[in-house]
């Protein structure tokens, strides 16, 4: 055993990230054809073949298991190991050259995520987490770094679009309060903060195959990550996301972010 997961699917789990990772760097800074899927999100040959890749792995190895792909849909998800794959996390990023997308693999048993990773193809870097385990950086173990008030975090969000009507202004609220904020950063900005470089990451609108493989990461090195309410992420959590490298700037975001929003339902639109 690797933790609670089984050191065979942890084997395997890397096993899909080196399938992967070839794929999305042979079409990377190519002319690719780029589609438009319903909900207006780009997605490529390079997703496509990515995730056929890796769900071809699984149905020889683990044909029990549950497949939940952004790209190729979802089969045995009442099982009790259930893979989420996101081929190429930032598919934007992507398509425009720039690297900071990531293919995102996670393993759910019984719905909570118990193992994430973030694989960077093009500057090869990836992170694993599994629960129970450290987390590591390309074999090394990591570790978040402390930030005991707002005033001193840095922080990331990927996109303005990702909080429509009151989420943008709890959203706004936070961004005043920290003394660093950038936009961009995809699922790449998750990675620097469990390796100790960035102090928070605010996202919403977010579908299962864009969180569940960060949750073991963060929290194999450390770190928190809920949704804005505080409660931890599972297949059924609302897309909001809050992760921190420390409990009290976890707790401070918390307070600004949290409640409900008020208005009625808000529109969430997909991002990446």
């Amino acid at each position: 055993m690797a933790g609670s997961v089984p050191a065979e699917l942890v084997a395997l789990a890397h096993r899909l990230a080196d399938a992967a990772r070839p794929i999305a760097a042979r079409y990377f800074r190519t002319q690719v054809t780029v589609d438009d899927k319903t909900d207006r999100s780009p997605v490529t040959i390079a997703d496509r073949e990515a995730e056929t890749a890796m769900r071809a792995l699984l149905t020889e190895h683990v044909p029990d298991h549950g497949v939940f792909g952004e790209e190729h849909g979802a089969v045995r998800v009442d099982a009790d190991y259930v893979w989420v794959l996101d081929p190429i996390d930032g598919t934007k990023a992507y398509i425009t050259g720039l690297p900071i997308f990531g293919t995102l693999i996670a393993l759910l048993h019984r719905g909570q995520p118990v193992l994430g990773i973030i694989d960077q193809p093009i500057l090869q870097e990836r992170w694993l987490g599994v629960s129970g385990e450290r987390s590591t950086f390309n074999g090394k173990p990591i570790q978040v770094r402390a930030c005991p008030a707002l005033d001193r975090a840095y922080m990331y969000s990927t996109a303005p679009i990702m909080f429509p009507g009151a989420f943008e202004k709890r959203h706004e609220a936070l961004t005043q309060k920290v003394k660093l904020f950038r936009w961009g950063g995809d699922c790449y900005a998750y990675g620097l903060l469990a390796s100790g470089h960035v102090d928070l990451v605010v996202e919403n609108s977010l579908k299962l195959y864009d969180f569940a493989a960060l949750v073991a990461v963060i929290k194999g090195a450390g770190g928190l990550i809920t949704d804005w309410q505080g409660k931890e992420l599972d297949i059924h959590s609302d897309g909001s996301v809050l992760a921190a490298g420390d409990a009290a700037t976890h707790r401070a975001a918390r307070d600004i972010l949290g409640g409900t929003v008020s208005g009625g339902p808000e529109k969430r639109r997909r991002v990446g």
